[in-house]
């Protein structure tokens, strides 16, 4: 495992695009923006085990905010199409309801279980539907994973951690893959400590 620090520091709205979701407090000091695929079984991994203990101890805090970045592995695919699904879901308040239902079913992905948890969440089928055929999302989609690979990340998922002000970004550093909570807890520790 690796956490590559020495990164330069930056303007927050350029990790953090507009409309990108997020949890936990907007004002938190540290944030941390996962790339990831919905197809992905390490990402499933810190979905189910790590992200819990990091909404308990950090984002209920407010100490931690958590965004979630696209980094579908494939150009086209189940990835892909379940990226999409979860922005359409957003557009109707939904993502992270989507989001979690994806990582749910992630071994079972198809349109018919897509259509599926859009009925479970009881979206607009309409607006859905037609939302999912617009393809409206997918460069935004496809520049998040730009993104990621700028930042060096070569599979799913990717961390970049920084510390932020809510306009700026300082000490940043990336943890490529998933990791043992701990690890993230040393490292989130050692960013609030920063004055």
């Amino acid at each position: 495992m690796m956490v590559v620090y020495g990164m330069a520091s930056g303007d927050l709205a350029d990790i953090l695009l507009p409309g990108t979701p997020t949890l936990g407090d907007p004002k938190a000091p540290v944030l941390m923006v996962e790339f990831s695929d919905f197809t992905c079984g390490y990402c499933g991994k810190f979905y189910r085990e790590t992200l819990p203990s990091l909404k308990a101890e950090y984002l209920q805090a407010g100490k931690v905010r958590f965004a979630y970045r696209d980094y579908p592995r494939d150009e086209e695919g189940w990835g892909l199409v379940s990226a999409h699904a979860a922005r359409c879901a957003g557009e109707q308040g939904q993502y992270w309801e989507m989001h979690d239902l994806l990582f749910d079913q992630h071994a079972r992905l198809g349109s018919g279980v897509i259509m599926q948890l859009a009925k479970d969440l009881r979206l607009n089928a309409k607006a859905f539907a037609k939302c999912m055929d617009s393809q409206k999302h997918i460069q935004a989609i496809l520049a998040d994973r730009d993104m990621a690979v700028k930042l060096g990340f070569r599979g799913t998922p990717g961390f970049l951690i920084v510390k932020t002000d809510g306009r700026r970004f300082t000490d940043p550093f990336i943890i490529p893959g998933a990791v043992r909570y701990a690890t993230f807890r040393t490292e989130i520790e050692r960013l609030l400590k920063k004055r």
